[in-house]
């Protein structure tokens, strides 16, 4: 039998490189592959008190562009956390097994109390409740999770287990992750540091929707040695940076040659950005018009939209009816 994978999508602005490489090539696998719920987590996105404009906008543009890259309605089922209301009952019968004690544990809301004291609110506590009711609600048994996430997951486990011992049920499945990150390659930032990444600015990134000039400056300004290295040396990081998205890009004869000119000692970073920029442009510009038309096509994005909140609440709503059932809900 098809393992379930279920796995939330953070509306949280425009997808970069790093993002295509990464949850979009993994979500295409998988939808080809197995039975897929895909959801724009916008409950969990209230946590940090984003204004409606600013909500409605980013969950939008989040799905429009999910559905420009390749995401297909019919063969997963991509939905809006927001238009299946049985998430929020699953997570408030979870929520009444939850400890204090587990709940604070969490290594994820330990740093939330660092970094934020100001908004450490109840949905940041039980921010795995609410979690392991995005999984259950669908029994998914595989989630393409990051390392920040582990731990969320195995809570999951335990909060369906639980369930299935207080009411002597063996009704929810364990979830496990699946392998997000085999074969999927590591898309530096611009700045000289790690994987591109938002939280890194706007310099760091490059968007699916860069205009041609901004794509251009951005890689121009991007990080690299001051001059040749000396010849034969190791190439520094922010120069190993730049070949890695060459090798994203560029054909393999264009790579060949300024990686002779920097074990020479003769190459020109200015020359390398130029050629990068060019290449990056032909790669990026079909995406760009894609979502482009995409995010103008607000008909087909709420036709898709409206498609995946049905096929998921059809799921959800058998899960909630059987769930009240053994919890002791069976009306009169």
């Amino acid at each position: 039998m098809s393992e379930t994978v279920v796995s939330g999508i953070r509306p949280t602005g425009k997808l970069h490189l790093g993002n295509y490489f990464g949850a979009v090539q993994n979500f295409l696998k998988f939808q080809e592959a197995h039975p897929c719920y895909f959801f724009i987590a916008d409950y969990h996105s209230l946590t940090t008190h984003p204004t409606p404009e600013d909500l409605g906008g980013s969950v939008y543009r989040v799905f429009a562009e999910y559905l420009a890259l390749g995401l297909d309605p019919e063969k997963c089922t991509l939905y809006l956390q927001s238009d299946v209301p049985e998430v929020a009952e699953l997570y408030l019968f979870l929520n009444m097994n939850a400890y204090l004690g587990e709940l604070e544990r969490v290594s994820s809301f330990k740093e939330k109390v660092r970094s934020q004291p100001n908004n450490i609110n109840a949905g940041l506590l039980t921010y795995p409740v609410l979690m392991a009711a995005d999984i259950l609600i669908h029994h998914g048994t595989r989630v393409p999770v990051g390392k920040d996430q582990e731990q969320h997951l195995e809570m999951a486990r335990t909060f369906g287990n639980r369930f299935n011992r207080m009411y002597n049920t063996e009704y929810f499945k364990e979830p496990f992750a699946i392998g997000s990150d085999e074969g999927l390659v590591k898309v530096p930032g611009l700045t000289g540091g790690g994987k591109m990444s938002k939280s890194a600015g706007e310099a760091d990134n490059i968007y699916l929707d860069d205009e041609p000039e901004v794509l251009r400056k951005k890689i121009m300004r991007a990080v690299s040695d001051s001059g040749p290295a000396e010849p034969g040396s190791a190439k520094s990081q922010p120069v190993q940076n730049l070949f890695d998205l060459m090798a994203l890009v560029c054909k393999p004869d264009v790579i060949a040659h300024f990686d002779e000119t920097h074990k020479n000692g003769t190459i020109r970073y200015g020359d390398l950005k130029k050629q990068l920029a060019e290449d990056m442009e032909t790669f990026v510009a079909p995406l760009r018009s894609r979502i482009q038309d995409m995010l103008n096509n607000k008909e087909l994005v709420t036709k898709a939209a409206k498609r995946g909140a049905e096929k998921a609440r059809e799921s959800a709503a058998k899960t909630i009816t059987e769930v009240r059932s053994m919890m002791g809900f069976r009306g009169f």
